[in-house]
């Protein structure tokens, strides 16, 4: 056990990547931060109003996770922080802790990245990395599609500067229809031209620059819109005096480095908090893990699960003790920390420097920020989660996939996430365990001029009355085997002149003891038939389970090495 937790501390990646540091590294590392950095500010701005929190918080979010994670992560370009989903889902659960507990959201969501950090550092030290597959990607592709829905619609209430509330569809829609008629129209002015100018610039502008300079520096120039917005929005504030007519604006944001403080932790509040402690673990796990992988692959580099669950803890643990809020690897600012060279996680250590100058020397200036403009930030951003094309895709390949995909869909917009996460991880679960429970099979025989066997309806293939071949594509379990009875049955009904029955198991992985049991009360009751049941091509770790309870010498028939050497000689001329 001492082995297995120390472990993955003695093989930290940063002592990997530190002792090939030069230069090179440093200036493309410091380039990308600045970068990063532009790119932050303001959505770590955006996302502590997401999640309900003071915008300081946000900024303090930005600092030490990005250092605990160069510490601990394993990948080379992937850019912690506050995230849309993350924040969303931090909103709710402290938002109903704090009706139950009393307790202020900053302290409740100080207390919940801290339980999230302690998880996936248990987790990481236990090397459970592999836990992430729970969350099917149907699963999480309808999740972010659904809470970017959420999102969109809840920022509304600063775009047009209404009263809205609520956490699923029925009562943001609600909230519209009730509201709607009291919309500001300056702060909707502010906001809908924000989103406007926000979008252009994601794609038209772009192509736009490509005219006069590189497509790299015209992508470059693209990414600092938002810091675009938020200068040209401030000037407006203070000269045209925008917050003396209404437009609500962010408001004083103290200056100065978070303090170091252990968030309140009692047994309570902790019982209150761990379900969606779990939650914000998992989904920020697999997305971080996710978008990770997906880099890591374009060079060539390895990801090491469990080392990113021990950097998502650290910075997690991080953020709780230096007043910040959950956080975890951000799709968005990845990609752009990868596309602007970024070579190590240094790059995280410098974008951690500039936003610790932005808090002590321009938190005066964000004070003039419309909230408008942020709600705007996280619209156009949020947008960019749901993608079409995933779902038309998944409908496509496999229905069963999409009706995973639908329920977590249609749980997240009505009900609320935790509620859909956990509808879509059970669906998956049933629709998996439903098709394993109704195993496919199929009757195979000889192509002609070959030892290929394959389906007699798809080819054209020899076959021989007194001998059926019949391939099972799935392990055998105690949930298939009736099923798998009924089929043998039908089988046999249609085949009165049969001798030989050879089961062809190279589909086989795992055969469980209630699926042996009922494999040798079949035996006997095609040997009372003066029917023989073999066996071919049984994988070696399945033969070996067989051999420990003597399932060869009960079988009538043979268990053979190739289905070749079976049809061969079952089917020779006496």
């Amino acid at each position: 056990m001492i082995k297995i937790l120390c472990s993955p501390l003695t093989k930290l990646p940063a002592l990997k990547w530190l002792k090939i540091y030069n230069t090179s590294a440093l200036q493309a590392d410091a380039m990308a931060a600045l970068i990063v950095t532009i790119m932050l500010i303001p959505q770590s701005l955006a996302y502590a109003m997401l999640a309900g929190l003071p915008p300081a918080t946000g900024l303090y979010a930005s600092i030490l996770p990005l250092l605990a994670y160069a510490l601990f992560g394993s990948s080379r370009t992937l850019a912690v922080g506050p995230v849309a989903v993350i924040s969303l889902l931090s909103a709710n659960a402290v938002g109903l802790a704090h009706i139950t507990s009393g307790l202020d959201v900053l302290t409740l969501s100080m207390t919940l990245a801290l339980l999230s950090g302690m998880l996936m550092l248990i987790m990481g030290l236990l090397k459970l990395g592999f836990i992430a597959n729970l969350l099917g990607r149907p699963v999480v592709i309808g999740f972010i599609t659904a809470a970017g829905i959420l999102i969109a619609l809840g920022q509304l209430k600063h775009i047009l500067g209404i009263p809205l509330s609520g956490h699923n569809l029925p009562e943001l829609a609600h909230g519209l229809l009730q509201y709607g008629s009291d919309t500001h129209l300056l702060t909707a002015v502010v906001g809908v031209v924000s989103i406007v100018f926000l979008w252009w610039a994601r794609t038209p502008l772009t192509h736009l620059l490509c005219c006069f300079m590189s497509a790299t520096a015209a992508s470059t120039l693209s990414k600092m819109a938002p810091v675009s917005a938020v200068v040209i929005a401030i000037l407006l504030v203070s000269n045209l005096g925008l917050d003396q007519q209404g437009v609500k604006v962010v408001g004083h944001i103290p200056s100065g480095l978070p303090s170091l403080a252990w968030p309140e932790l009692s047994w309570l509040l902790a019982s209150t908090l761990m379900p969606p402690a779990i939650m914000i673990s998992l989904i920020g796990y697999v997305e971080s893990i996710s978008v990770a992988q997906t880099l890591a692959n374009k060079r060539r580099q390895q990801i090491e699960p469990n080392h990113e669950l021990l950097g998502l803890g650290a910075a997690n643990i991080a953020s709780a003790a230096s007043g910040g809020f959950a956080v975890t690897g951000g799709f968005s600012r990845s990609v752009v920390n990868f596309d602007a060279g970024a070579q190590t996680p240094m790059a995280g250590v410098f974008t951690a420097v500039g936003i610790a100058l932005a808090s002590l020397y321009l938190t005066p200036y964000l004070a003039l920020l419309p909230k408008a403009v942020l709600g705007a930030t996280i619209f156009v951003a949020v947008l960019t989660l749901i993608e079409p094309h995933e779902i038309k895709f998944t409908w496509k390949y496999s229905k069963h996939d999409f009706a995973a995909m639908m329920i977590t869909i249609g749980m997240v917009l009505c009900v609320g996430v935790e509620a859909g996460v956990m509808a879509g991880v059970v669906a998956t679960i049933s629709l998996m365990l439903w098709r394993t429970s109704r195993p496919h099979t199929a009757i195979v025989g000889p192509i002609s001029g070959s030892e290929h066997f394959r389906n007699i309806t798809r080819h054209n293939v020899a076959q021989f009355e007194q001998v059926i071949t019949l391939r099972i594509d799935e392990s055998l379990f105690f949930g298939n085997v009736r099923y798998l009875d009924n089929q043998f049955n039908a089988l046999l009904a249609q085949s009165p002149g049969v001798e030989h029955l050879i089961l062809m198991a190279s589909g086989i992985n795992h055969i469980d003891s209630s699926a042996v049991k009922s494999l040798l009360e079949f035996n006997q009751r095609l040997q009372d038939k003066g029917i023989q049941m073999h066996l071919s091509e049984v994988k070696g770790p399945v033969l070996d389970r067989l051999k420990r309870v003597n399932f060869a010498e009960q079988l009538t028939g043979t268990i053979y090495l190739s289905q070749h050497q079976a049809w061969q000689d079952l089917t020779k001329a006496p």
